[in-house]
């Protein structure tokens, strides 16, 4: 990480700073529904779609507010607006005055805090680092988030068994404090944000990330394919819960164990990528592990009760993540690469905003196949969908190799 220079470094521990607070109280949230305010089933569902749908409604904008300003000060805002956001929940416990409306206030300001984040943190790695950098770096980051998120909701579920989950929280909330004392650390100048070249427009700034990628035909290609993959992943989520607990009975230490310990399959994908992408070349790496990624949903149906599914099941998440762990920071990098650096912030705004709004309603479809079939129904049509993201890598880009596609200007959509 030497070579990387000593501001990544900084960076890097303010991310897993955060990353583990955050790891540590996953789950919280709906813990405090459930345990404190015995909220109902639709109730929690609410909580989980409001805060995605409503804040990525709401972020849509802070592309364009991010992008003409220095990033350092918009990532310390944003951990310090989550830091009291959370912060407030644990707040309300101890006065006795907590409230669903308030868990979903909360949500949404968490949600638009970290598009926000996101936005000025992606930029500014691509000034922090130089290009041929970026592949390494990425797989930094995402060889960190694997392993914290392999051991985090483990200590989480301990600790909210022990003391409940205002604990879990408050240590979610002061994680974000370190992260922005870790911003606050870089010690080297910033480079002046881009100038912007055209009157802002609202109307026009709202969509110009999406605008930019749709006319980069690659970019395109790759919005489609996470939005299609990552969806379908998501949407299993909650039924692979379901799945391992009711239908094939796995005691709750055989479900953590299936839901941790695959992370590592992620760290070592991650450590893979970057000697990968020197040896074979970034794009082919890209497609083969977008590629090696995709199967695996479809075997979980056929996984039996018993030991022999326990073993299954980690074989088949480790597999998966393995492939993902490849994938992900090749991805980034080189969606950084293909992407202007007058439009990297707009770009991941719309980016994540889109996520947001697409991954809720393939959950509820996702819920509603399973109430009208069954698990494993909903669950394999989540695996096609999963296969059928894949021509989208496939299908041959625009095969550009600078950050400036002549196809995309400044003004792209005015």
């Amino acid at each position: 990480m030497r070579g990387l220079g000593a501001d990544f470094r900084r960076l890097w521990w303010a991310f897993v700073a955060s990353e583990t607070g955050s790891a540590i109280g996953y789950g919280a949230m709906p813990l405090v529904a459930v345990l404190i305010l015995h909220a109902s089933a639709a109730e929690v569902s609410l909580l989980a779609a409001i805060p995605g749908l409503a804040g990525a409604l709401i972020s849509l904008p802070i592309g364009g507010f991010v992008e003409f300003r220095r990033k350092r000060p918009v990532m310390i805002t944003a951990d310090v607006v989550r830091f009291a956001a959370l912060a407030s929940v644990p707040a309300a416990i101890g006065l006795g005055v907590v409230s669903l409306s308030q868990l979903y206030v909360v949500g949404v300001v968490q949600t638009v805090a970290l598009v926000a984040f996101t936005a000025a943190s992606g930029a500014h790695l691509r000034a922090l680092v130089t290009a041929r950098q970026r592949t390494e770096a990425a797989s930094r980051f995402e060889a960190a988030s694997w392993t914290v998120n392999s051991a985090g909701p483990p200590v989480g579920g301990v600790l909210v068994s022990l003391t409940g989950p205002a604990v879990t929280m408050l240590i979610d909330a002061v994680s974000y404090l370190a992260s922005a004392l870790g911003v606050r650390s870089l010690r080297g100048p910033e480079p002046p944000p881009p100038a912007r070249t055209t009157p802002a427009h609202v109307g026009r700034d709202l969509l110009e990330g999406w605008r930019y990628v749709l006319r980069s035909r690659e970019l395109a290609l790759l919005f489609a394919n996470a939005l299609l993959f990552g969806s379908a992943v998501l949407a299993i989520s909650p039924l692979e819960t379901v799945f391992m607990l009711e239908d094939l009975g796995f005691a709750p230490w055989q479900y953590g164990l299936v839901i941790g310990l695959p992370c590592l399959g992620g760290v070592l994908g991650a450590g893979l990528a970057p000697r990968l992408a020197a040896r074979f070349g970034t794009r082919r790496v890209l497609i083969w592990s977008g590629i090696a990624r995709t199967p695996w949903v479809l075997a979980i149906p056929f996984v039996p009760a018993g030991l022999g599914g326990v073993l299954a099941f980690l074989a088949i998440d480790t597999l998966l993540l393995l492939g993902a762990g490849v994938f992900n920071p090749l991805f980034s990098a080189h969606r950084m690469t293909l992407t202007r650096e007058d439009m990297m912030a707009r770009v991941l705004a719309g980016w994540s905003a889109g996520g947001r709004l697409v991954r809720p309603l393939f959950i509820v479809a996702a819920g509603v196949l399973a109430s009208v079939t069954d698990v494993r129904v909903a669950i394999a049509a989540a695996g096609v969908l999963c296969v059928l993201s894949v021509p989208l890598l496939l299908v041959p880009g625009t095969r550009e190799t600078s950050a400036e596609p002549d196809s995309v200007t400044p003004a792209a959509g005015g």
